[in-house]
């Protein structure tokens, strides 16, 4: 089974002291609706925490998820990726996700997961929006794990995906869900409004 690592060690600093994580989606903190959606489909679920760690940890104690708390957080998404990687159960290719990405099902992950099933021939497989564009969740090759440890700066995987692109499977999902996040109060405020969060 795939092992899914979801990214959750971001510092929320569009949110003004709030934590996105945290805020209810689903009837509960939006962190662990998307660590119980992992679950549905892989058994083996990895949570990257640094910033605010002990109150998203705490949304996460009953569920069978292996919390990992990455130091080389500090310095941004690079460093979360790098330290996270480095700890995932090796010898094994994985599915990588961010936290926040509150739009997925667990229907999107089965489809990326069917898609490295069904195209072994690419290194990467992402989920992408219904008009192409390339977002979450991603399936990384077991043969690029040792790229990850060269992951520098703000920049995530960018540069290790970009490269790569002849070598990429996109799955189309739904509407927008591959992208579609939340990053202000204000859209949280015009998400409720729209939905029945």
């Amino acid at each position: 089974m795939t092992p899914i690592l979801i990214l959750a060690a971001g510092q929320s600093t569009r949110m003004r002291g709030a934590d996105k994580l945290l805020e209810t989606a689903g009837g509960m903190p939006l962190l662990r609706k998307q660590v119980q959606m992992a679950l549905e489909v892989s058994p083996d679920v990895f949570v990257a925490l640094h910033h605010n760690a002990a109150a998203r940890q705490a949304v996460l104690d009953d569920l069978p998820a292996t919390p990992l708390l990455v130091e080389e957080a500090a310095e941004g998404m690079s460093g979360t990726m790098r330290g996270a990687v480095r700890r995932l159960p090796e010898g094994q290719g994985f599915m990588l996700m961010l936290g926040d990405l509150i739009a997925l099902e667990a229907s999107d992950l089965r489809a990326v997961l069917q898609a490295h099933k069904d195209q072994p021939d690419h290194l990467i497989w992402r989920g992408a929006t219904a008009e192409g564009k390339a977002g979450h969740p991603v399936i990384f090759d077991v043969s690029l794990r040792p790229e990850f440890q060269n992951l520098r700066g703000d920049g995530g995987g960018e540069a290790l995906v970009k490269p790569l692109k002849a070598r990429t499977c996109l799955v189309p999902l739904p509407g927008d869900r591959a992208r579609f996040d939340l990053d202000t109060p204000e859209e949280w405020a015009a998400w409720r409004a729209s939905t029945s969060a």
